[in-house]
């Protein structure tokens, strides 16, 4: 089974920016993390590469029985026997003559024992010795893992040609896990976006997630949690089933890319200390259900070690320099860490055309926000700018709003039909402005609410546009492009080659970001407070949402509480502790205006 060989992972990004990052690092020793949702982006990329690499093609038709499982099986193959190629010609190579194969090494961190005996290597006289300890360094290489996104609750029925449902294995979600689960790929499922006990429970029906005799697992499960209870609850529902979780990936509810899933208001600090307190849980509860498991399926559970069957825990959201790394790893004893925007700002890595990197590259903190474009409801991290933005806007000025819906991944409202459709699409957008026009509300409220109906904007298709430009199968002049960074990218402000974020990440060069950019802790408290002022603006005090507002409010005063320990207390090198201090008291005076408190009850 692949091992991470550095401290940090490239997570998903939309449904294309990371789609071909395998292809891109993975031979490099650096695991990342593509998307699925999109089953025909998938082919059509699929499709590139097949021609980029002289690899026989066949079009897997949207009329295909099985075409969604069909497609992203054929694609993540794809990936694998390039990603394989590419690392087998790596090793191939001479070492210290300034190949791509010192540079796998060099990528390191120093803490690596691979790369301490690669650096050791270098003082070596004696050609014998040299050589052997080129050859086992070499056999110790490991390709970076081709992980695969499931947005567990993205999981629409499908209807078949005789306008039935068909069965739930060939729902969106289920029939990318067979996707996923019928490759040939060694690597994780990383199960994000809510809790699905019917897609879960699909897991048992494919041998790969369960210990062979060796005790290896050839696919493993990572699931991205909000919080130690979620990650509890789910680990035990898989638990019994005899399913693993290898790792719980914890993300900040707001600092992050993508949808924003916001929780009761625990900040990253206290969510992370119940973690470090409590992660021996995980495996004293996990543990025994899996062996009964095996015992009742009359399987042999293998002998482990204590590292093989301890869940690892990762943590991603916004982080931004390697002082702040260096505490969620010391500090917080977290095993790695996932860095996600900044990468969307190197080319190497990352499928983003130019225009949309420009965009990135010039965004200044007031042009990244939560938004309201996502179908789904969920707050939505934005970029002002963008081609999706422009497009959006286009159409509500000609008057039809809304897209025609081509992919479907998102439907989900049956406000006016009976089966669900999408809140992006022209269908939906028309009959709400219509309901709202004929509501008996001011005119000042008609027009905030059409309003919020015609931000919604078709990300099934512009998620995946920009990395079609980029590889060149769309014209620049298509437009439409969406991303989705987090907002430590208004730090980061060119594009930068792969070992320059490298060695920004491990602190072994000046850093990219300067002195001044707030503290990830930082960050995510001003974000929550923003999110809980518009909220506030909405809710009535005598409403059940007020309610949960005061205890979003009382959990955001615990956590700065822990939020100030931690700013004078010392710092490790680049943080910048002295701006978690200033927010902190910043924002318990933003918190106390929003509930009309005195300041000594703030």
């Amino acid at each position: 089974m692949i091992q991470n060989q550095h401290l940090f992972h490239i997570p998903v990004m939309g449904t294309g920016h990371s789609i071909d990052t395998p292809i891109r690092i993975a031979h490099l020793g650096i695991n990342s993390v593509v998307s699925v949702v999109d089953d025909m982006l998938c082919e059509k990329i699929r499709q590139h590469y097949s021609s980029v690499h002289n690899i026989a093609y066949q079009n897997i038709p949207k009329s295909a029985a099985d075409g969604r499982a069909e497609r992203i099986t054929a694609y993540l193959n794809l990936m694998a026997d390039i990603v394989g190629q590419k690392f087998d010609e790596l090793k191939k190579m001479s070492l210290l003559e300034g190949t791509e194969k010192d540079r796998y090494f060099r990528l390191l961190p120093e803490s690596n024992p691979l790369r301490k005996s690669y650096d050791k290597i270098a003082s070596l006289t004696n050609q014998a010795v040299r050589q052997n300890l080129i050859k086992e360094i070499t056999g110790k290489m490991t390709l970076g893992s081709i992980d695969v996104n499931i947005m567990a609750k993205v999981d629409a029925l499908k209807m078949g040609d005789d306008g039935q449902p068909l069965s739930s294995e060939y729902s969106d979600a289920s029939s990318a896990l067979r996707g996923y689960a019928n490759s040939k790929l060694s690597s994780s499922l990383v199960l994000s976006a809510g809790f699905n006990p019917r897609l879960y429970s699909y897991l048992s029906e494919f041998k790969d997630f369960y210990r062979d005799k060796t005790g290896d697992i050839k696919k493993k499960i990572i699931l991205k949690v909000s919080d130690f209870r979620s990650a509890l609850i789910q680990g035990k529902f898989l638990a019994k089933k005899g399913l693993e979780v290898a790792e719980f990936r914890i993300e900040s509810g707001l600092n992050c890319g993508g949808h924003a899933f916001a929780s009761d208001g625990y900040l990253l600090p206290v969510l992370l200390n119940e973690f470090r307190e409590k992660r021996n849980q995980l495996k004293e509860t996990f543990q025994p259900m899996i062996q009964s498991f095996y015992e009742s399926q009359g399987w042999e559970y293998p002998e482990l070690s204590e590292e093989e069957t301890t869940p690892k825990i990762t943590v991603q959201g916004g982080i931004g320099n390697n002082g702040e790394m260096r505490r969620l790893l010391e500090e917080y004893g977290m095993d790695a860490t996932g860095w996600g925007s900044p990468f969307l700002l190197v080319p190497e890595a990352t499928c983003v055309d130019e225009l949309t990197s420009k965009v990135l590259a010039n965004a200044a903190e007031k042009d990244l926000y939560l938004s309201n474009v996502s179908p789904l409801g969920v707050p939505f991290n934005n970029v002002r700018g963008t081609g999706s933005e422009k497009y959006t806007r286009e159409l509500v000025e000609k008057g039809k709003p809304g897209s025609k819906c081509p992919k479907g991944f998102l439907v989900s409202n049956t406000e006016f039909t009976e089966e669900p459709i999408c809140t992006a699409s022209a269908e939906y957008q028309l009959l709400k402005i219509n309901s709202i026009q004929e509501s008996d509300i001011s005119d000042e409220e008609k027009e905030n609410q059409k309003n919020r109906v015609m931000d919604k904007t078709c990300l099934c298709t512009n998620l995946g546009t920009g990395s079609m430009i980029r590889l060149g199968i769309m014209k620049p002049s298509y437009g439409r492009q969406a991303i989705c960074p987090g907002p430590n990218i208004a730090w980061f402000n060119r594009e930068y080659s792969l070992d320059e974020m490298v060695d920004h990440i491990y602190g072994r060069r000046e850093s990219l970001v300067p002195k001044e950019r707030p503290h990830m802790f930082a960050k995510e408290l001003t974000m929550y407070v923003d999110y809980i002022n518009e909220l506030a603006i909405l809710a009535d005090p005598e409403d059940a949402e007020w309610k949960k507002l005061l205890r979003m409010k009382k959990n955001l005063d615990a956590g700065m509480e822990l939020c100030m320990e931690i700013a004078k207390g010392s710092s490790y090198e680049g943080e910048n502790l002295h701006s978690l201090q200033s927010t902190v008291e910043e924002q318990k005076l933003r918190l106390a205006e929003i509930f009309n408190l005195v300041p000594s009850e703030a």
